[in-house]
């Protein structure tokens, strides 16, 4: 079994907690803020406090306690057992314990989030169409074109829910040879997601 590279010294920090509910917590918020370089310090500041540590030594912890769960979850360690197995054996045998429980406990639902989450190409929220007449001159006479414009609403799933550019709209404008090209395009792909 692959161990994690990771600074596990650090991770008794956790024993200072007053109890399991903030261990739990302090695991969803390094989970949370997995993908931060540095944690925000909405969190740092009062785990600090809390664990009289200086926020370096909160960052170190949360940063320590973000990497064990993204090499858990990335290499599918779903059982306690399994998680337990990751740690040095000399690591303190009920922080190991309490981890790999809620480690474990929240296991699907953490991995379900992260692949969720997980950067990928941007995804089609929506879309409208028209047909328009486009006035087009020549030297020999003024006709009109019909071109479809179509209106493309995209989701970038890399950027939180709330953030102002999660969403994008691009219009994109098609003659008939382009829009013929493109249903067939579709289609083939329709055949084969069918297949």
């Amino acid at each position: 079994m692959l161990k994690p590279q990771i600074n596990f010294e650090v991770l008794l920090l956790l024993l200072k907690a007053t109890s399991k509910q903030q261990v739990l917590e302090i695991c969803q918020n390094a989970f949370k803020y997995r993908e931060k370089e540095i944690p925000p310090n909405q969190l740092l500041k009062p785990l600090a406090e809390a664990f009289s540590i200086e926020t370096d030594e909160a960052s170190k912890l949360f940063i320590a306690l973000s990497s064990f769960i993204k090499f858990v979850l990335f290499h599918g360690y779903s059982s306690s057992e399994n998680i337990s197995s990751l740690f040095p054996d000399d690591f303190h045998k009920h922080l190991r314990d309490l981890l790999s429980k809620i480690i474990s406990e929240k296991f699907s639902t953490w991995r379900t989030s992260a692949v969720t989450d997980s950067v990928s190409v941007p995804r089609l929220a929506e879309f409208d169409w028209r047909v328009d007449l486009k006035m087009s001159s020549g030297k020999i006479a003024r006709m009109s074109e019909p071109t479809c414009i179509l209106q493309l609403k995209i989701q970038d799933t890399g950027l939180p829910e709330n953030h102002a550019d999660r969403f994008q709209t691009l219009n994109v404008e098609l003659n008939k040879e382009k829009l013929d090209t493109m249903l067939h395009g579709l289609g083939r792909i329709r055949d084969q997601l069918s297949a």
